[in-house]
């Protein structure tokens, strides 16, 4: 691998890795920022060695769902359920990666991309959760050669919520402390065959929505509906994260290694107002600070475990599992989409971002019982989530502050972007200004933060390609590059070659705000024009 793609990215085997403290943090509210900074017109340059890349995940671009030894995940299973997933779609083609990633790969490089962020499949590397696949390996194999012979870091991801469904089936999935085991003999499978090519290691991709939507909420796969057995999964999932992070450290010192963790902002509605700082406190718990601080801080925070103590959560938790937790990584991956304005009252009107599916769900928040999110008449995106890059700002500060600066840890943002209903031009071309809009503001949010501090060293736009978007199905399109589900033709978008252009220049280029639009869109909020 050249120098120019370590850069900023390999460690040595002396980086200053710090024990966590062992105590955890209380939730701290902070206030919106309304003020217009440096960065919030003009050419806002990064730093050197500023990271740009793109992101998808197996189960949502590979396809090739039952060939070449892959076998069910809990993915394909829940697809299945009636009134699942719109449409009753399914990830057994996608974007048809599998096949195509040769071309993929050439169109990242045509792009200026320097890194894709992708996940492995344990469905395909040890399908059924028994023995290894040798053509499943080769598959990974054969796509970082390609990456790497375009120049391209390879950013993997050991775990985007794809579970061989024979653990689940047969083991009751995350629930069972055994299956954290069986990911660390699954992520040292995988770097037995390409560690000698791949430096940075992600374990797991937001394991909030793995644990508490998929076993609490029912909105994601397996699909269940149990406090106690989301709570149960979140700690298995930090345990099998820590377990791989101390196996791949023993077998690679010098590698990159971290997690990914999706993080709201939860302001409360009324800052004056007890009650909706205790309601905002709890979804800070219940969707923060229930993994940043096990892992970054070596502790549960008390309030969370008052908050589910009758949920069992301390049960599970067993001497030495915080130890091995928080063992120290490298990088923190952040996945940044909204905030949301919180409240113990119900709103007169919401804002409902999940999937209109026929089957019921659930709170996926153990203690969000009379927790409540209003709208604040921002921007919103085609899945109604609110468009608030201070957000971003904030969120990065605080985490520098309380958690990754303590420890040496970099801050990569690794997922970030939106869903707008795309427009196709005559030619297939998608117009999508409002995408351009929303990475703008958000690049020039996370330039506020390194100017204030934070140690932020690279970028992944979500998505690299339109692909399964979950219980959505084919309904909502992140991609900066457009695909024709019928055709697997490829199309990029403005988004993107306006992204490319920033990529190549490391810098985002001048951005006009009219005046007169100020604050005064359809929602409230700023109407600009980046100029590519």
């Amino acid at each position: 691998m050249t120098s120019e793609m370590t850069l900023n990215v390999k460690t040595t085997a002396e980086a200053r890795r710090v024990p966590a403290p062992g105590i955890a943090l209380p939730y701290t509210p902070t206030a919106p920022r309304t003020e217009r900074t440096a960065n919030t017109t003009g050419t806002v340059s990064f730093p050197d060695g500023f990271l740009w890349g793109a992101a998808t995940a197996a189960y949502q671009v590979e396809g090739a769902a039952h060939e070449d030894g892959r076998e069910d995940s809990i993915w394909d299973v829940f697809a299945k359920v009636p009134g699942a997933v719109l449409g009753q779609e399914d990830g057994e083609v996608a974007c048809d990666q599998y096949h195509r990633f040769p071309a993929d790969v050439a169109l990242m490089k045509d792009l200026g991309i320097k890194a894709y962020r992708f996940s492995t499949s344990w469905s395909r590397v040890v399908p059924g959760g028994r023995e290894v696949n040798p053509a499943g390996v080769a598959y990974y194999d054969r796509l970082v050669d390609e990456l790497l012979g375009a120049g391209i870091l390879p950013w993997l991801t050991l775990y985007h919520w794809d579970l061989p469904q024979a653990i689940e089936a047969a083991s009751n999935g995350w629930v069972n402390r055994d299956t954290a085991y069986r990911f660390r003999d699954y992520a040292v499978t995988m770097h037995e065959a390409i560690g000698d090519r791949v430096d940075v290691w992600t374990t797991l991709n937001e394991p909030w929505c793995a644990a508490f939507l998929g076993y609490t909420g029912g909105q994601h796969a397996p699909g269940r509906q149990s406090r106690e057995d989301g709570l149960a999964a979140a700690h298995h999932l930090m345990l099998g994260h820590g377990l791989a992070v101390e196996a791949l450290r023993e077998r690679a010192p010098e590698a990159n290694l971290g997690i990914t963790l999706n993080f709201e902002i939860e302001d409360p509605l009324n800052p004056d107002d007890p009650a909706d700082v205790d309601a905002a406190r709890r979804l800070d718990g219940g969707f923060n600070r229930i993994f940043a601080d096990p892992i970054l801080r070596g502790a549960y925070p008390e309030d969370v475990l008052e908050d589910v103590r009758e949920y069992g959560l301390e049960r599970h938790i067993q001497e030495g599992d915080l130890e091995i937790i928080s063992t120290p990584i490298d990088s923190l991956g952040v996945n940044y989409y909204h905030g949301n304005a919180v409240s113990a009252t119900p709103p007169e009107r919401s804002l409902d971002g999940g999937a209109p599916v026929s089957r019921p769900s659930s709170s996926p928040f153990p203690a969000g019982d009379g927790a409540y999110t209003h709208p604040r008449g921002l921007p919103i995106t085609d899945q109604n989530w609110e468009v608030q890059p201070e957000g971003l700002t904030r969120l990065l500060l605080r985490l520098q502050r309380d958690y990754t600066g303590p420890r040496g840890i970099a801050l990569y943002v690794t997922e970030n972007g939106s869903a707008y209903d795309d427009v196709v031009g005559p030619d297939g071309f998608v117009d999508d200004q409002n995408r351009l809009e929303f990475i703008d503001v958000h690049l020039r949010a996370i330039r506020d933060a390194i100017d204030e501090g934070a140690d932020v060293r690279g970028y992944f736009g979500w998505s690299l390609l339109d692909n399964y978007e979950w219980a959505w199905g084919y309904g909502k399109r992140f991609g900066l590059v457009r695909v024709d589900y019928e055709t697997q033709e490829r199309t990029v978008k403005a988004s993107g070659r306006w992204y490319g252009q920033v990529a190549r220049a490391n810098a985002v280029p001048e951005r006009t705000v009219t005046p007169a639009s100020h604050g005064d869109d359809d929602n409230g909020g700023d109407k600009a024009v980046p100029q590519a």
